[in-house]
């Protein structure tokens, strides 16, 4: 039975990585046919928010218990980060977005070391120096960045935004007091639906693209369709099967998975949006993948605990976020776990 469960868990990890790894993807053609990014997001966010409008209320308790942490998680990992992601979209391709968002893990352990001036293993520091060299590679910096500087701003945005609430999460609870991740997830979606109401503008939006059809590498699609996968498969599916599959594998596979996510964006980007990168940019991804992977394996204790970034916790827990959209390798403080499992595997977009 174990077994079983371990297999059934892999699979639904490989279906939320699938499924996140997909949001880029769809939300890019909507970009270029003359959407407003911001207006593709919220479209994304409110669409996935009313859906999970019965999470929230089966665990409406949430608000009056974990204010500040729903508060953070719909500004900082829903809003925030998908924001600054499908603003970056419409500057670079859709697998550099993502690996430069797989910067969090190593920013989150940069900001243990030189704010908090805590300790970081050695492994932690290995991890941090792969994804900074790894990224160096993506950008191409030895022909002077070789995409557009602010695209690559707003996908470090992304990564911040991330960083940011992975601080605030350490503050969610333990035990008796652990929060429920769908709870979470649900009112962050509609905190960020909210917010961006406001930020968007939505009623500015020209409603008419999404009936017609848009060019997706050379081929046409229907908008609605694009915006359908984006809220019901690369939000909703993506996050419940994230969870799910957290609680029935180790943070360790799950985190591993998790970083299949990139993999499977840019190789659908080059399929479906012929974005091609160079050998150089492949295995620079690849390097950045292993070092997120590390910093992330190598996640902070709970202050107070003997040494930090020693490679026990979590693979991630959250991600998202999904993150990216997801997010992407997505590893935050491992004491943020309910009573079940930890937060959807790390998961905070795309």
């Amino acid at each position: 039975m174990h077994a079983q469960g371990r297999s059934v868990g892999l699979g639904l990890a490989l279906v939320s990585a699938l499924a996140f790894g997909g949001s880029g993807v769809a939300a890019k053609p909507l970009i270029e046919a003359g959407l407003d990014p911001l207006h593709v997001v919220w479209l994304r966010v409110a669409g996935a928010a009313l859906v999970m409008l019965p999470v929230a209320w089966r665990h409406r308790a949430l608000v009056r218990r974990k204010p500040a942490l729903l508060a953070g998680f719909g500004l900082l990992a829903v809003a925030g980060v998908q924001a600054f992601y499908f603003a970056s979209l419409s500057r670079i391709p859709v697998g550099v977005a993502l690996l430069v968002e797989y910067l969090a893990p190593a920013l989150v352990l940069g900001w243990v070391r030189f704010v908090q001036r805590r300790p970081v293993t050695r492994a932690a520091a290995l991890g941090v120096v792969l994804a900074v060299g790894g990224l160096a590679c993506v950008v191409e910096i030895w022909a002077g960045l070789s995409f557009d500087l602010l695209g690559l701003l707003l996908a470090l945005g992304a990564a911040c935004c991330q960083v940011g609430y992975f601080v605030m999460s350490g503050q969610s609870g333990e035990g008796e007091d652990a929060v429920a991740p769908l709870g979470v997830i649900a009112y962050g979606l509609l905190v960020g639906a909210v917010v961006l109401t406001v930020v968007a503008r939505p009623w500015g939006m020209d409603w008419a693209l999404l009936g017609g059809a848009v060019d997706m590498g050379g081929s046409r699609i229907q908008a609605w369709v694009l915006l359908g996968w984006i809220v019901l498969i690369a939000t909703v599916l993506a996050y419940v099967t994230g969870v799910v599959s957290v609680r029935r594998l180790s943070p360790q596979v799950a985190g591993v998975v998790a970083c299949l996510e990139a993999v499977i964006a840019t190789v659908a980007a080059w399929v479906l949006l012929r974005e091609h990168l160079s050998l150089p940019q492949i295995v620079g991804g690849a390097v950045v993948l292993a070092g997120a992977f590390i910093a992330q394996s190598s996640t902070p204790r709970p202050a107070g605990e003997e040494p930090v970034a020693s490679g026990s916790g979590s693979a991630g827990a959250f991600e998202g976020a999904g993150t990216a959209d997801g997010v992407a390798g997505r590893g935050a403080p491992s004491e943020v776990q309910d009573a079940e499992g930890s937060l959807s595997a790390g998961r905070t977009t795309p």
